[in-house]
């Protein structure tokens, strides 16, 4: 992992909004030790995040991680008692400017004023959820993957008025949180990852829309071809074995001439008609719908267990995150 310094981990831990997001942050924090107050006023609340929390115990039992003791978790009435004692406020509401704004100005009305407040927006630019913030300095994104309990990476974007102080804060909390923080250095939209997913979704829209592929065979493309390679390599790295003893300058030379080639649609997307989107529903219904939403999570966390497991063997990729942790115990 890249070099943080690494400060004191958080006492107190603030997740506001438990939806999918925010419950398996709560879990990754109670794991990790932390003391965690959580407010989201769905009455649903307590029954989503006891049921992540033990995917993700179970997940975590599996890695051979599981805490001697974890942090405690409670249910604030209010987000002003969520948020009042924490050193790390992490916002996980729905992906709405004008609904983060608000949030955000309640959460800064009590929060302490040196407490960390982070979004765990997609895309949204901090800038833009700063602009009416009293202390916007201490406002970063914190974009995690799902299922945040068991993906380290965390996207760490800062805003026009985000003060360095404030990104190493949390870069070292992220790390303690057992994860792989990363400084997107230029503020952009949708940031690195998003931006990256969303050329692979326009592709793949295009190929249901055209009648090319299925969205089973789509996804069979991926998980059976060059999914396992970005798995442990990534991209560019994958690129550079395939060109063979010259790298990476070679593989550009061979392959370069083939971006001006008409593969690609990535300037433009389908329309989302109601006939693709009843398309694309009815695939997915049939290539996925025996399962329920739980038991898929179920098969995927253990996927992503036993793949950690392996790249830890091999002291590769996400296992040298699993290895990190391991360290600690």
């Amino acid at each position: 992992m890249d070099s943080v310094e690494h400060g004191s981990p958080p006492q107190q831990v603030a997740i506001i909004g438990a939806g999918v997001i925010g419950a398996a942050w709560a879990a990754r924090w109670l794991l990790r030790g932390c003391d965690v107050m959580l407010y989201d006023p769905s009455s649903e609340t307590p029954q989503i995040v006891d049921e992540v929390l033990g995917n993700a115990r179970y997940a975590w039992k599996r890695l051979g991680l599981t805490p001697q003791s974890e942090g405690s978790l409670t249910y604030a009435k209010t987000l002003a008692e969520a948020v009042q004692n924490a050193e790390l406020i992490q916002e996980s509401a729905p992906e709405d400017l004008q609904t983060k704004k608000f949030i955000l100005s309640e959460i800064e009305r009590s929060a302490n004023q040196g407490a960390l407040i982070a979004s765990s927006t997609s895309g949204l630019l901090p800038t833009k959820l700063q602009d009416e913030m009293q202390h916007p300095e201490r406002l970063v994104i914190g974009h995690p993957f799902n299922p945040v309990y068991l993906i380290p990476m965390v996207e760490v974007v800062g805003g026009k008025h985000t003060s360095s102080e404030s990104i190493s804060k949390a870069m070292s909390f992220y790390v303690h949180a057992g994860m792989k923080p990363l400084h997107v250095r230029v503020e952009i939209d949708a940031f690195i990852a998003d931006r990256l997913l969303e050329a692979v979704w326009r592709e793949a829209l295009w190929l249901v829309e055209d009648e090319i592929a299925t969205t089973q065979e789509i996804d069979d493309v991926i998980r059976f071809g060059f999914g396992l390679r970005w798995a442990q390599m990534g991209l560019f790295e994958s690129y550079r074995i395939a060109g063979g003893q010259g790298g990476m300058e070679h593989f550009i030379r061979q392959f370069g001439p083939s971006l001006d080639w008409p593969w690609s649609k990535l300037t433009n997307t389908p329309e989302m008609s109601e006939e693709l989107i009843q398309r694309i529903s009815d695939q997915s219904e049939a290539q996925s719908g025996h399962y329920s939403v739980r038991e898929l999570e179920k098969i995927r966390d253990a996927n992503l267990v036993d793949m950690m497991l392996a790249l830890e063997k091999n002291a590769w990729g996400a296992g040298l995150v699993i290895r990190e942790l391991r360290d600690e115990s």
